[in-house]
């Protein structure tokens, strides 16, 4: 059963380690879509009550304009992670990103807590896909979304603890990784998660990092995870549609308008076809423009 996916810009998604607190004032001023605040992995075990406290009182103080704000816990088997879950939820971020989650186990058991906490309603889920557990239950993870209580919205991948875990090497072009990449986007597409590309990892390589965001693009990506500020121009220019791509699809939505071919299923237009189900991506890259030049980044 494929639902609509929330078509939110999430370009750039930019980790920040909870425990420093210039680089979460820092992020009320970068051109991001979305932020990431980390309890998790950027984090030691010696600072992480220091960054609950931190990351929390970030969110509750606002100033990240529209910037959508995600708290990264500790998983729920870890001494951090119900202390964790309980302050992000009277934070109220936009989503809590929950490390690990390698079954529909995981979600059930997070909405059974979310529910018991009285969160709020418009607190959504974000789930790591990050072991080999994951991609081998992605399609069961994702169908978990249909129970609308686990507010599953969105996939990020862990390309690191991937590679970690399966002894993979990453290389340009990400050769090993991409039967997992479209697996899993695949089952976020056919339950209309959205699904973000894991991390680059060599933040003094820009192009490098901008060669795997149009990577990522291509692949039906919608966005990047970062790690640094220097990755967000990459990322934002990378997962936008091109004046051309957004004068195409006007073009194609504008001939499928006249009433000469209210009935015809393709078109011709500058020596391209145009079938009617094409008209879903052309509309799609329209919105993404305008809401692109509304952010104005």
């Amino acid at each position: 059963m494929a639902t609509q996916t929330d078509l939110r810009l999430r370009r750039s998604v930019l980790y920040m380690p909870g425990s420093n607190q210039r680089a979460l004032e820092k992020a009320k001023t970068l051109p991001v879509d979305s932020i990431i605040l980390d309890l998790e992995d950027a984090v030691g075990p010696e600072e992480k009550e220091i960054a609950r406290a931190q990351v929390c009182a970030a969110v509750r103080g606002g100033g990240y304009g529209e910037r959508e704000l995600v708290i990264r816990v500790n998983a729920p088997q870890t001494p951090w992670g119900e202390a964790d879950l309980h302050a992000a939820i009277e934070a109220k971020p936009d989503a809590i990103l929950m490390p690990k989650v390698s079954t529909p186990a995981v979600l059930e058991s997070i909405a059974d807590r979310l529910e018991s906490l009285d969160a709020p309603e418009d607190i959504r889920v974000w789930a790591m896909i990050e072991t080999p557990a994951s991609i081998l239950n992605i399609h069961d993870i994702a169908k978990a979304r249909r129970l609308g209580r686990n507010r599953l919205t969105c996939f990020v991948l862990g390309t690191n603890d991937l590679a970690k875990d399966t002894w993979a090497q990453i290389v340009p072009g990400r050769v090993p990784m991409l039967p997992w990449m479209m697996t899993a986007l695949a089952a976020a597409r056919a339950e209309g998660l959205n699904i973000l590309d894991g991390v680059y990892n060599d933040i003094s390589d820009t192009e490098g990092c901008r060669a795997e965001c149009r990577q990522a693009r291509d692949l039906g990506f919608d966005g990047k995870t970062l790690i640094h500020p220097s990755q967000l121009e990459p990322a934002n220019s990378s997962f936008a549609p091109t004046d051309e791509e957004v004068r195409r699809a006007r073009v194609a939505l504008d001939a499928f308008e006249q009433p000469e071919n209210a009935k015809r299923g393709v078109i011709k237009l500058e020596g391209r076809l145009y079938e009617r189900q094409h008209l879903g991506m052309a509309r799609r890259a329209v919105t993404w423009s305008e809401a692109i030049r509304a952010k104005g980044f």
